[in-house]
């Protein structure tokens, strides 16, 4: 059945275009460019002067450009005489100018000079503008560029590869009142003689570096600056009048610095680091080595209006782009096929940082249900992909910015640090980023480096995790010999269908660790399974201790526990003796395996009830986020309120411990529990809930009694999704006067929870209007998607009514695969399936054509789950509505 199905994908699947990386023949030693952008006209005009090398005779260079005209180019070789360029041939399919020379340009060192002008696009890519109010709601504009992973040629003619590293000189022309920024601190400043209302902004040379991490900013900003212990500035740039929103990131930052510093043991290599908030933002964020750009949610805290998780998730972006400045920037992936080591590692690193800054956050746990569950739910698709891609075309780039770089990535890197051991981890990385600075690497220089520094056979354990695509499930079973416990263990591939039956099966090379009830949190026993199956001899184990594998949930692979294994670890999750990570990794391992039809959703409702006393915010949150998922998919039958009244029943207890306000004492994780609960309650209808958020919401309205940040989303969703046009009239309203980010999208991710029609219509139309930024739009639409089985509908329609304007509007670009897979996840019939893939296959979107399979195999495999399981689901419920059983 599986490669019937794979035949038919490979069919579907367009062929990958050629592609030829730039020839060697001249290389660049250092960019000297000026650019004078026009914020009225949107274009600018750029001169480049580059030092190059010719390694051997040409009359031709072959460079990279996109969307640029070039004016005039020539050809200056060392102590010789200046040749014009006789022609410039553009492949623009493979965005390269070719520029010929009259005459054989000989080998040594020479400078090419070009004058070229671009547009100031407004696809969030390349040198763009983007719109922003002045404090007085003036639309104005700022430059601003985002070059990863192949834009910097939309901004100036180069080699832009990551492999082809130069210095750079970068000066700017810009209007005398703006704020001009790039990599490097400025050495020079001074009226521009053409036009008295310039300048000509100079800055110090760069470090010798990759295309992809050099940026600039002209705009007006405000700024709070401060200086790490090891001498570093920094500085966070704000809008206008708000530069004390910027206050949080720079305590993050400044702490970070010599965290990292200490950690990697090597200095931060810049005098200066520039942290700033581009209003018009595709991605979360951009880590230019110098200038690290923002979107305003992932930058910006304000202490009265920025809830708990929104500061949480300010402190992991800075820590993320702050990694980066060692393990990307100073040392660079070869070619985008290594782009996964880049994201996965900072991925996992800024967890390591924020935990070291926040200890109160126990952001490791929360590691587990944000970022390691989400890559196993990807991962066990057919249609998933090997951490490692073999990139060719750089268009292909954008499809592997996905929770597989990233999310498992970082997964497989805890693994190995938890494999290797802190003290090794450390001294690898440290020789690796030493041996390697100022230039490129590859994953396997990182393995050599590790496995030089733990005498451990690195190399050949990650191969079978970066290689080969998918994860083993473990299954476990034990037997008590006298006072021993026996463990057998064998391992399989994990499919999100099922069992996997074919011929042929990967295996891997599973780092597990065991422990028992006698100390729950520490391994008694670690064992490298390199087979198929194993069995361990765990000594003095008595029969009435239970036995766990995979403690702390490190190891990336799934679990399947005999019956008499699995009931003698359920007392642990209520009398809380598993400690939280644990209880999360069994729940959401169960949850998976009835998925996949291995076990009957049933037993997870019954796991599910046996959290009742369950006080961990992130166990809380991960079981929230499943009982979404089934509350989704049984949307699809007529006995959705069933499922509501489960989700009632669960969450009611920990909702009145809890209340409504904080009380003394409490902290960041009991804030994070009472959003999550409260909004939980009040979408599924709890009558008291209802209430309080009605009565608080007219409060919060009238200006009576403002809601704290932290029950904005919980009240918002609840009134919304028992509301009416009035209620979402008031919405609107509060987002339009809304003078912060994070509120307009914490309005807009709640919006599709409306249930009528005609206003679900009126949330997709507002989705594409002026009101919400182009980046947010995709939020909307998602959240009417996720609102309702109606909305699901409506929002699917819409994308496609709409297709044009939306894949226009995201070109290439992450964001159209969020789209997709937003707007069609939750459908659960074939039928739609085959609607969904006929689209895609008449409506090209090349940068999401995984993303389209993995949506289509999901909503498959949600059709054969509803078919499998909804009787039994069914008489569960009402069962437990029913008289006692005696």
């Amino acid at each position: 059945r599986r490669s019937i199905l794979l035949l038919l994908l490979l069919a579907t699947m367009p062929e990958r275009r050629p592609f030829v990386r730039l020839p060697t023949d001249v290389f660049p030693v250092n960019y000297g460019l000026c650019l004078k952008p026009d914020l009225i006209d949107f274009t600018f005009e750029g001169k480049l002067e580059a030092a190059v090398e010719v390694t051997q005779p040409t009359n031709q260079i072959v460079m990279n450009c996109a969307d640029i005209d070039i004016i005039t180019a020539s050809f200056v070789p060392e102590g010789g005489e200046e040749v014009n360029a006789t022609g410039f041939n553009y492949q623009n399919e493979d965005e390269k100018v070719t520029l010929s020379f009259p005459s054989t340009l000989q080998k040594g060192s020479a400078i090419l000079k070009i004058d070229f002008v671009g547009e100031l696009n407004d696809k969030m890519k390349g040198f763009y503008r983007s719109k922003y109010a002045s404090p007085s709601g003036e639309v104005r504009y700022a430059a601003v560029t985002q070059f990863e992973a192949t834009d910097a040629r939309r901004a100036f003619p180069c080699w832009d590869e990551p492999a082809i590293k130069a210095t750079f000189d970068i000066t700017l022309i810009v209007p005398k009142e703006r704020v001009a920024l790039s990599n490097m601190n400025v050495i020079d400043r001074k009226p521009y003689p053409e036009d008295a209302g310039l300048v000509e902004v100079k800055f110090a040379t760069t470090p010798i570096m990759s295309t992809y991490l050099v940026a600039f900013v002209i705009g007006e900003y405000d700024f709070v600056e401060g200086q790490s212990s090891d001498g570093v500035l920094v500085r966070v740039y704000t809008p206008l009048g708000k530069a004390e929103q910027g206050k949080f990131a720079l305590e993050v930052a400044i702490k970070t610095l010599p965290f990292y510093k200490d950690y990697f043991n090597v200095p931060y290599p810049l005098p200066k680091i520039d942290l700033i908030a581009i209003a018009d933002f595709a991605a979360g964020a951009m880590e230019n080595w110098g200038l690290v750009t923002y979107r305003e949610t992932a930058l910006l805290i304000d202490p009265k209006n920025s809830c708990s998780s929104s500061r949480q998730w300010v402190a992991l972006v800075v820590g993320h782009e702050l990694a980066h400045q060692w393990f990307g920037n100073l040392v660079t992936m070869e070619w985008w096929t290594h782009l996964w080591l880049n994201e996965g590692f900072a991925s996992w690193i800024e967890y390591l940082c924020v935990d070291h800054c926040f200890p109160e956050y126990d952001i490791w746990t929360q590691f587990v249900s944000a970022d390691y569950t989400r890559a196993l739910e990807l991962d066990a698709l057919d249609n998933s992909h090997p951490i490692e891609v073999n990139v060719g075309h750089p268009s292909e780039v954008d499809e592997i910015f996905d929770a597989i770089s990233y999310s498992k990535g970082a997964s497989v890197i805890r693994m190995l640090h938890d494999y290797i051991g802190d003290q090794d981890f450390r001294k690898g990385m440290n020789a690796y980023l030493l041996k390697f600075q100022h230039k490129n690497a590859s994953t396997e220089d990182l393995w050599d480096c590790l496995g030089q520094a733990s005498g451990k056979p690195i190399a050949e354990v990650m191969s079978s995790w970066t290689q080969q695509m998918g994860f083993p499930i473990i299954v476990v079973d034990q037997e008590q010999v006298r006072d021993d416990r026996i463990i057998k263990l064998s391992q399989k591939k994990f499919c999100a269908s099922g069992p996997h039956t074919a011929e042929e099966c990967p295996s891997w090379m599973v780092p597990v660790s065991i422990c028992t009830s006698d100390d729950p949190s520490h391994a008694c026993h670690k064992v490298l399974l390199d087979g198929t199956d194993a069995t361990i001899t765990l000594n003095n184990v008595r029969p009435d201790q239970w036995v766990k594998i995979n403690p702390g949930t490190v190891g990336f692979y799934r679990l399947q526990y005999s019956t008499s294994m699995l009931e003698s670890l359920l007392p642990g999750v209520r009398d809380l003796s598993l400690p939280p990570v644990d209880r999360l990794g069994l729940q959401n391992d169960l949850f998976s395996l009835s998925r996949a039809g291995m076990i009957s959703t049933v037993d997870v409702l019954r796991l599910m009830e046996a959290f009742i006393n369950e006080p961990n915010y992130t166990v809380w949150s991960d079981l929230s986020c499943n009982l979404g998922v089934l509350s989704s998919l049984l949307s699809n039958t007529d006995f959705h309120e069933e499922i509501q009244e489960f989700i009632r029943d669960l969450f009611t207890p920990v909702g009145l411990s809890l209340g409504w306000d904080s009380k003394p004492g409490e902290g960041h994780l009991e804030a994070l529990l009472r959003g999550l609960v409260l909004g939980k309650l009040g979408k599924a209808g709890h009558k008291a809930t209802l209430e309080e958020a009605r009565l608080r919401f007219k409060e919060h309205v009238e200006g009576r009694q403002v809601l704290s940040a932290d029950l904005r989303s919980p009240v918002y969703l609840t009134v919304l999704k028992h509301g009416d046009s009035a209620t979402l009239d008031t919405m609107l309203k509060l987002h339009k006067q809304a003078d912060m980010q994070e509120e307009k999208n914490r309005i807009e991710r709640v919006l599709g929870a409306i249930s009528a029609p005609d206003l679900i219509q009126k949330v997709l139309i507002f989705a594409l209007s002026d009101d919400v930024r182009p980046q947010d739009t995709v939020s909307v639409i998602g959240g009417v998607a996720e609102g309702s089985k109606q909305g699901r509908k409506a929002a699917w329609k819409f994308v496609k009514d709409n297709w044009e304007e939306l894949h226009n509007r995201y070109q290439g670009g992450f964001l159209i695969s969020r789209l997709i897979k937003l707007s069609v996840d939750g459908f659960a019939n074939e039928k739609m399936a085959a609607e969904v893939k006929s689209f895609f296959e008449s409506h090209q979107a090349p940068a999401a054509e995984r993303t389209v399979q993995q949506c289509c195999e999901n909503i498959l495999l949600n059709a054969a789950w509803l078919k499998r399981d909804t009787d039994d689901i069914h008489q569960y419920l009402l069962q437990r509505k029913g008289p006692p059983t005696v």
